[in-house]
């Protein structure tokens, strides 16, 4: 069979019209902000999602995570409708990593907003940043049993030894 046919039947077929439905009733508010999915990106991002569960080895039920995920980046300044779809796309792939990478410590809200935060302010819109630098970072805090995990930036006194040894030899490398 053709592979773009075989890609058309696998997103269509295998996808709940219902969650495809949910997805697109956000529409009535993400238009708001210039923001509006079709049915096909609709469907697309529900495979996203499940090759994404996949890779990770995850089950969900329903598209709860992709409405939230909606929800908190619609009204992003760094979002417009050119990039909009991809950045779901990439942004429901983080997500399922970084659940994955935080060993499921965090719940799905509080990584979204912490997600939306990020993007929004340390990040600048970039999703480079905002996967390889914040939401690794705060992984490693998560793993780490760090109170303040969200704090992505520690200060001098919240390291332990081995990150302040490892600070001291960073610096007299770059010397």
């Amino acid at each position: 069979m053709d592979n773009n046919l075989a890609a058309f039947f696998s997103l269509d077929l295998f996808v709940d019209p219902n969650a495809v439905s949910q997805i697109l009733s956000l529409n009535e508010k993400t238009e708001q902000f210039g923001l509006a999915l079709t049915h096909a990106d609709a469907t697309a991002l529900m495979q996203t999602r499940t090759e994404a569960l996949n890779a990770n080895g995850r089950v969900e039920v329903g598209s709860v995570t992709i409405d939230k995920i909606i929800n908190a980046f619609c009204d992003s300044q760094y979002i417009n409708q050119r990039d909009y779809t991809a950045i779901l796309h990439e942004l429901i792939e983080i997500f399922y990593d970084t659940k994955c990478e935080t060993l499921d410590m965090i719940s799905d809200d509080e990584l979204i907003a912490f997600m939306k935060d990020s993007f929004e302010h340390n990040c600048m819109g970039s999703l480079d940043l905002l996967y390889g630098r914040d939401l690794n970072k705060l992984a490693e805090n998560l793993r780490f049993g760090r109170k303040n995990y969200q704090n992505i930036a520690p200060e001098q006194d919240e390291l332990d030894q081995d990150e302040i040894d490892a600070q001291k030899e960073d610096d007299i490398d770059e010397q």
